[in-house]
């Protein structure tokens, strides 16, 4: 029996099955920063400020329309949101009372449940050259019992997220490097990634939903084995693979010259083999198996629980902003932080290979 279950060109945002929604990847090669940490006036030409995505200039403004690019105060119910950053600093606020300064393999972890406001802005710290922003955000959904949880803010440190060089023969014999990220879930060899959100449905609560959430970078001539789940409970697991950056992969045995999305049997091991460098992301959950009714930051079980959330929303924005700006990026020597609504402060340094 083959291991791939179907293929598909690559879409943005990529196409998701339960229980994640939404899945899109950002590569934005940002200009020199101004000294309010944005883009200067003169290069904003030819940009939909407000509503600025896919310009060919190679970076977007996204709805930032003061110079800093990002996303500013927006609604989330119903889901969660991970962003797993690459390259780059992301600065969050929420109207819970968190904020906080994060990238370069930081993970932020945000349960929305019954509603939360934030802001995601992108800041441009280096003045003198290129500032480069690379990440993923996705959206995994919640089971109608958890729909209205109490919101929750985590960060996960580049630090504390295990990652791991693995080298391996390529089929010709030359030997490349895998380097593979776990976010979320468990790998043989691999140390336990922090605990999500207590909500979450990747939580310690929920260890039979089998979230897993793999970044694979292969150089050229490198290989890794995504080895078969290795539970009993196969059915209602869905496990993809999208090959999302390189010019060619193969994926089980097939060459795919196209970025392509592979849904692939979870009880099977499923290769990865780069000729070139190459770059997979590994989504693996189970079926939440309940109706998704969604109406864009917003998820529920029907129609009435969307009409609720507009109704709520308008009413109490999901809490206080007790933020100055809708579109806040804190000053520019601040490290990497995490500021919790409890009051509590976590900071780390920036790393050397930041501007």
């Amino acid at each position: 029996m083959t291991t791939i279950m179907s293929t598909a060109k690559l879409g943005f945002p990529f196409e998701c099955e339960s229980p994640f929604l939404f899945a899109v990847y950002h590569l934005d090669r940002f200009p020199a920063g101004t000294s309010e940490m944005g883009v200067e006036k003169s290069l904003l030409r030819g940009h939909r400020i407000g509503a600025d995505f896919g310009n060919p200039a190679g970076w977007n403004m996204y709805h930032g329309e003061d110079g800093i690019p990002g996303f500013p105060k927006h609604p989330h119910r119903g889901f969660e949101t991970i962003t797993v950053t690459k390259q780059g600093l992301v600065d969050h606020t929420d109207s819970l009372g968190n904020g906080g300064r994060f990238g370069y393999g930081d993970v932020q972890w945000m349960t929305a449940g019954q509603g939360i406001s934030h802001a995601e802005m992108f800041p441009l710290l280096n003045r003198s050259g290129p500032n480069v922003l690379e990440l993923f955000q996705i959206w995994i959904n919640l089971p109608r019992e958890r729909k209205m949880a109490e919101p929750s803010f985590k960060m996960l440190w580049s630090e504390d997220v295990p990652c791991k060089a693995i080298g391996e023969a390529g089929p010709a014999g030359n030997a490349g490097v895998a380097e593979v990220t776990l976010v979320a879930g468990a790998l043989p060899g691999f140390s336990k990634p922090p605990e999500p959100p207590p909500d979450s449905y990747a939580s310690e609560r929920s260890p039979n939903n089998d979230v897993l959430v793999v970044i694979v970078k292969l150089s050229a001539g490198a290989s890794w084995t995504l080895p078969a789940y290795s539970g009993t409970a196969v059915g209602g697991l869905n496990r993809n693979l999208y090959f999302f950056s390189g010019d060619a992969i193969t994926i089980c045995g097939k060459r795919l010259t196209s970025h392509s999305k592979v849904k692939v049997r979870p009880d099977a091991d499923a290769t990865i083999v780069a000729d070139v460098s190459a770059d997979v992301l590994v989504l693996q959950g189970r079926d939440i198996g309940e109706p998704v009714v969604q109406h864009g930051p917003f998820v529920g079980n029907t129609r009435e629980d969307i009409m609720k959330a507009f109704s709520d929303y308008q009413a109490t924005g999901f809490g206080r902003w007790p933020w100055e700006s809708e579109a806040l990026a804190f000053p520019p020597e601040r490290p990497r932080f995490a500021k919790y609504a409890d009051g509590s402060l976590v900071e780390r340094p920036l790393p050397p290979t930041a501007p």
